[in-house]
């Protein structure tokens, strides 16, 4: 029983500190998020910023202009040695991240074009009904990659708020099929920006080819950063291993 106790006491010791590294790792890949969403951008010298994931759910790569930043628990040493030297390219190549996810045991997702918008004050200019437990597929798509997640229904449409990457407020929007083409998702995206908490940055991720999302965000006021991929940890992976 004595050394039941001593491993549970151990193990308990060592979720603290696993917990308490986490929560540093997202202070500082939140702090070149918030710097970035100020324009405030890591140095264009083709360098890398390798980092700790900032939780155990959210690994991926942020390809700013002529830098990028990897958020991975794999070992950092080894990262550098997979990427070609002066290779700007290199940490969002398929080889790379085909090497990334297998050696971590995760699955790389989309590159997305990252952007950010300021909240704005008031209400949103569209009318909106908070919903509880929805089951539309974009709200539990982002179950898997944000908490805290809220939605809101719209005639012909859904717009999200939830934390997602070193905790920042991400938003998503999806327009009912027979709706597109009308301006909906443009005033979706804007009311996100309404539903934010003060003066707050609010992050959104967009598919590059999805030319009618983009071009509803960037409407709405979104500015793009970068680009952005996660890697998803595969069914059945043991973050702890």
């Amino acid at each position: 029983m004595r050394e039941s106790e001593n491993d549970w006491r151990a193990m308990d010791s060592r979720q603290h500190e696993r917990h308490g590294g986490r929560l540093l790792h997202a202070a500082v890949l939140g702090r070149i998020l918030t710097d970035a969403a100020a324009g405030q951008f890591p140095p264009a010298d083709g360098g890398v910023t390798i980092l700790p994931q900032p939780s155990d759910r959210d690994a991926g790569v942020i390809g700013f202009t002529a830098h990028a930043v990897i958020f991975t628990d794999a070992d950092p040493d080894w990262v550098v040695s997979q990427l070609p030297p002066g290779d700007l390219a290199g940490p969002l190549s398929p080889s790379f991240l085909a090497t990334l996810g297998a050696a971590t045991n995760r699955r790389p997702g989309s590159i997305d074009m990252l952007s950010v918008a300021v909240s704005l004050p008031g209400p949103p200019p569209i009318e909106l009904v908070l919903e509880e437990d929805s089951t539309h597929p974009r709200v539990v798509r982002a179950l898997n990659y944000r908490d805290e997640v809220a939605v809101w229904q719209a005639d012909g449409g859904v717009v999200l708020l939830g934390r997602g990457v070193a905790g920042r407020l991400e938003t998503a929007i999806e327009v009912d099929e027979d709706r597109r083409g009308q301006g909906l998702g443009r005033r979706l995206a804007l009311a996100a920006r309404h539903l934010a908490p003060e003066d707050t940055d609010l992050w959104a991720q967009v598919a590059p080819g999805n030319a009618a999302s983009v071009r509803a965000f960037l409407a709405a006021g979104f500015v793009p950063v970068g680009a952005e991929i996660l890697m998803a940890a595969r069914p059945g992976a043991n973050p702890d291993n």
